[in-house]
């Protein structure tokens, strides 16, 4: 029994490895077609949403057919899914991808990393609690870890440009709102059901914006295989993996592991794309990503609360019959 539980928690580490590995590469991919293929924002926005978003769905029917659709038969359901499909799903498509095409994928990555902080901010106002001594060495570290990032060192100017700066805390802001607000939909529906009509419903939507047809950048062997890339594994297989692997693994451990994300980013763009990533970047990177560590060991212990008290309610409920 220990041997199949052992064997499942490392199925779950490398499903989210992957993922994060996958997000990392994607990123580094979407700067390379934006700065140098010339590619359109709206455009690689619309498809990677409509494409991974369909064949999200169509794997998902394939498994539980009709359960796919029972989303829409609820009416409050149906309004918080296309709040979720604009203002998060596509929100933080759009945001994450202009952080990059302004600055670049390392530094975008690490910003939208502060959404952890974020959630915790919100979560402190809304139960009117003053915050405990981690939770405010966390927002610390957080602000400390963005100045770094944002001004190579030196406080007095920017090394990104405003832009950068702007849409990277934006992406976020709309990563935070991702987050908190499914809560209901994805314990009714399921992760892959939801995830999947936010991704094609978000696409559908921005097509009247920006219509998929209106391509702008330039196709070669290098940008096909990207593009391909971004929409099937940082996109569809992305996650899949993630959410896949909370089936063996804690969420709050599936996000401490995700951290490998920024790395990946930040090395490859540091690698491929000549981005200068210097000694206060990285300290920068480490800080902020401390919080996600601090924001995961609480959650920690309030699962591992859980856990007993729901030990204890079995042993109760054995001893009843």
């Amino acid at each position: 029994m220990t041997e199949i539980s052992i064997n499942n928690k490392w199925k779950g580490i490398i499903l989210v490895l992957l993922a994060a590995i996958f997000w990392g590469i994607a990123g580094t991919l979407a700067q390379y077609l934006f700065q140098i293929q010339g590619f359109n924002i709206e455009w690689l926005v619309v498809l990677r949403l409509l494409l991974a978003g369909f064949l999200m769905l169509l794997v998902n029917y394939s498994k539980e057919r009709e359960r796919i659709w029972a989303i829409w038969k609820n009416k409050n359901d149906i309004i918080n899914l296309l709040l979720f499909s604009f203002v998060g799903m596509l929100a933080v498509q759009y945001t994450f991808f202009a952080a990059i095409i302004h600055g670049n994928a390392a530094t975008a990555t690490v910003l939208q990393y502060l959404s952890p902080m974020i959630i915790l901010i919100y979560v402190v106002f809304k139960n009117k609690n003053l915050p405990k001594w981690n939770e405010a060495i966390s927002v610390l570290l957080a602000i400390v870890g963005t100045i770094l990032l944002v001004t190579h060192g030196q406080i007095t100017k920017l090394s990104i440009s405003s832009q950068a700066l702007y849409w990277g805390i934006a992406s976020a802001f709309t990563l935070a709102f991702y987050t908190l607000q499914p809560q209901k939909l994805l314990a009714r529906y399921g992760s892959i059901v939801v995830v999947g009509w936010g991704m094609l419903i978000g696409g559908i939507g921005f097509s009247f914006i920006h219509p998929p047809w209106q391509f702008e950048g330039t196709w070669s062997i290098s940008s096909i295989a990207s593009f391909i890339f971004i929409v099937i594994f940082g996109t569809l297989l992305g996650f899949y993996f993630y959410l896949e692997s909370f089936r063996y693994i804690k969420p709050t451990v599936a996000s401490v592991l995700a951290c490998v994300e920024p790395f990946t980013a930040s090395i490859l763009s540091v690698i491929f794309l000549n981005v200068t990533f210097g000694l206060p970047e990285w300290i920068g990177t480490l800080c902020i990503l401390s919080t996600i560590l601090i924001t995961a060991r609480k959650g920690s212990e309030r699962e591992t609360k859980e856990e007993k008290n729901e030990e204890k309610n079995e042993v109760l409920h054995e001893d009843i019959i």
